[in-house]
Order: C-alpha cells, then sequence, then structure tokens
C-alpha cells in the first residue's frame, strides 16, 4: 500500500510540473528566438559598418526611441486606438454579416462577387479614394483599418458556421429546435476555433490598415510631408 501510494504521490508530482515546463518552453522559446535575431542585427551591423541611415543598430533605435518619445508616444496612442476600434467594428461588422450570409446561400451567391473584389483590392489602391471622399482624417484611417480586418473575420465565420454537421443540424430540427436555437447551440460554438482564427490574421492586419491611413493622411504625424495629405492640404 505505501508503494503504490508513493507511486501516485510521484505521478502526481510529474503531472503538476508537466504544465509548468511546457508553460516555461512557450516563454523561454520565443524570447531565446529574438534574442538571437536582436544580436544578430547588432552584429551584422557593427561588422559591416553600415551607415545608420541605411540601417541602425539596437542601441540606436533604442535612443532614438527614447529621445523621440514625446512625438513618437502621442503617435503611437492614436495609431493603437484606430487599430482597436476599427477591430471592434470588424468583429461585430464581420460576425452579423457572415451571420446573415450563412441563413441563405442566394444571399451568399448574391455578395460573393464584391467581396471577393474587395478583398483582393489592395488597401494602398483604394485609401486615397477613402481619403478623398471621408471629411476626415481620422474616418479614413479607421475605415483603411477596419477594410482590410473585415474580410478575414468574416470570411472565417462565415466558414466556420457552414462547416456545422448537416446531420447535426437534422437533429436538432427533428427536436423542434428553432433557427435560433440551431445557431446558438450548434452553429456559433462549431464557428468559434475559426473565428479566433480570422481574429488572429484580422488584428495584425487592422495594424497594418491604420499605418497606411496614417501614411497617406499625414496623421497623426507631426510633420507636414508625408504625401497625400499635404498634397490634400495644399490643394484646398
Amino acid at each position: 500500500m505505501e508503494g503504490a501510494d508513493l507511486g501516485a504521490a510521484r505521478k502526481k508530482t510529474n503531472q503538476s510540473k508537466a504544465p509548468l515546463s511546457e508553460l516555461a518552453s512557450r516563454v523561454a522559446i520565443p524570447l531565446l528566438g529574438a534574442g538571437a535575431m536582436v544580436a544578430f542585427w547588432a552584429a551584422y551591423v557593427w561588422l559591416s559598418e553600415v551607415p545608420p541611415y541605411i540601417l541602425p543598430g539596437p542601441d540606436k533605435v533604442i535612443t532614438t526611441l527614447i529621445s523621440d518619445w514625446p512625438k513618437l508616444g502621442p503617435a503611437l496612442g492614436i495609431t493603437t486606438k484606430t487599430t482597436l476600434l476599427a477591430l471592434l467594428c470588424a468583429v461585430v461588422g464581420g460576425g452579423s454579416i457572415a451571420l446573415s450570409l450563412a441563413q441563405a446561400r442566394w444571399i451568399e451567391a448574391l455578395f460573393y462577387p464584391i467581396t471577393v473584389t474587395l478583398q483582393v483590392t489592395p488597401i494602398v489602391a483604394i485609401a486615397p479614394l477613402i481619403l478623398i471622399y471621408v471629411p476626415t482624417p481620422e474616418t479614413a484611417q479607421l475605415i483603411c483599418a477596419f477594410v482590410v480586418a473585415f474580410f478575414p473575420i468574416m470570411l472565417n465565420t462565415l466558414q466556420g458556421l457552414k462547416s456545422a454537421e448537416r446531420h447535426h443540424a437534422d437533429l436538432l430540427r427533428t427536436y423542434g429546435a428553432s433557427r435560433w436555437q440551431t445557431i446558438r447551440y450548434l452553429s456559433a460554438p462549431t464557428a468559434l476555433p475559426h473565428f479566433f482564427a480570422g481574429l488572429k490574421i484580422g488584428g495584425g492586419l487592422a495594424l497594418v490598415g491604420a499605418v497606411v491611413g496614417s501614411f497617406l493622411s499625414g496623421k497623426p504625424a507631426p510633420m507636414p510631408g508625408w504625401p497625400f495629405g499635404y498634397w490634400k492640404r495644399k490643394a484646398s
């Protein structure tokens, strides 16, 4: 009995240590990778003697971030706010439209060409048009970030809603479940992994869209020489 109890205690201890070691590996391996990349970057700049205006070293980047933080800090705050707000709008809009398109095939077929056209159009190509038609640069940045984040979330969610097992849906209908109950208990849980996959992609693209909108509109840059925003203000 004592041997069995000792074996059970050891097994329990090993099981408790396993999640900790797994968590440590998940944290340590990315940190080691990032450290190796920064070390390679610094060594390359030092050995090749690349001019700082072409490729600055890590020390130069950190020094500039600290010295220019009064300018960079507010700009970072505006870009972060735009990114998060656009991502929230993309989640609400993409989820709602995906839910609507999943209700009938003819609705999906009706809007599918428009969806594909907007998805494959580069944001750099339509951002100047958005800046022309939208009254404020802040709104234009929000739309640019929303457009690029919207489609991954919407398409992934739609695919998840359509991937529910048909015989499960038939079983719910047999028991008299309404359409809302079918969505709540079957389609929505099935779509969650696809939704979070789209959210992961859309989060990064929202930041890209916000940066592109900021670059073209000249906001929140303190310098007036940024491309499209400068010429728009000059023309007006």
